[in-house]
């Protein structure tokens, strides 16, 4: 399932279609093939102080092979949460974007909470202001209302009806790759990692997905914008992307991933 692919023939296909992995990987498709890009999930853990699991309880144990991450940061806090509930006020810094668009791919989906109440509160949040639009925040709703359908009908509920008790699809990003950086922009590969639980006592699932996405210094904060985007795409193209494996796996560092840790 790549976040690589789309076509940029208007902001509305952009925000429907390739942006952010918060409006492709929560609709659960990773999981249900355990694939991303044609590739098989890895089955690494979670490096023990890295950036806390999407899961109240972690899926994995360390791996007797266990591989340290050659490349460990703490991203900054943001200084304030907006009215939506998301962390705002990033650092004008190479990791502040990263923390921002991590936090921007850091999402939730249980109980009444639905894709679309995810997928609009970042697109309000985080998104530049020359790609707000009526259009685009329509586009968003269209697609988290698709999302939702596919989610319940997948979980055995009607579309319009809370998750089960104990349902949840999350996501959380686990680990970055900088593809270019300045002052006013930076660009990444953003490593994520999904779960989703389709009750009490269902059986944890869990995938990877790597995604790319561009930010620009916007009115005091950073925010993703299309214009960053594409050109990250543009960057990559005819690239080998980075290996999609979990912190603690060897190819987590042969793929030049940096893990994040948790902020003090």
């Amino acid at each position: 399932m790549s976040r690589t692919r789309g076509t940029w023939n208007t902001k509305g296909t952009w925000f429907a279609g390739v942006f952010l992995a918060a409006v492709l990987g929560l609709t659960g498709y990773a999981l249900l093939t355990g694939e991303e890009d044609g590739g098989p999930a890895p089955t690494g853990a979670k490096a023990p102080g890295a950036a806390s699991s999407a899961s109240p309880t972690p899926t994995y144990s360390a791996p007797s092979d266990w591989t340290e991450p050659d490349r460990w940061v703490a991203l900054p806090r943001g200084e304030r949460t907006d009215d939506r509930g998301s962390a705002r006020g990033f650092p004008r810094t190479t990791e502040g974007a990263v923390a921002m668009m991590a936090a921007a791919n850091t999402t939730r989906i249980e109980g009444s909470r639905s894709n679309v109440d995810e997928q609009l509160r970042i697109y309000y949040s985080y998104i530049g202001e020359a790609d707000q639009s009526e259009e685009n925040a329509e586009a968003i709703e269209l697609n988290g209302q698709q999302a939702d359908r596919a989610l319940a009908t997948e979980m055995g509920v009607t579309p319009g009806q809370v998750l089960p008790a104990g349902a949840y699809v999350r996501a959380h990003v686990v680990g970055f790759k900088t593809i270019r950086k300045s002052a006013d922009e930076v660009t990444v590969w953003l490593l994520a990692r999904v779960v989703q639980k389709s009750g009490e006592t269902a059986k944890e699932a869990s995938s990877y997905t790597r995604t790319q996405a561009g930010a620009q210094w916007e009115g005091g904060d950073w925010k993703l914008t299309s214009a960053a985007t594409e050109r990250a795409l543009k960057d990559t193209q005819g690239q080998a992307v980075p290996s999609l494996a979990a912190p603690g796996d060897e190819a987590f560092n042969s793929g030049g991933w940096t893990a994040i840790r948790e902020a003090s």
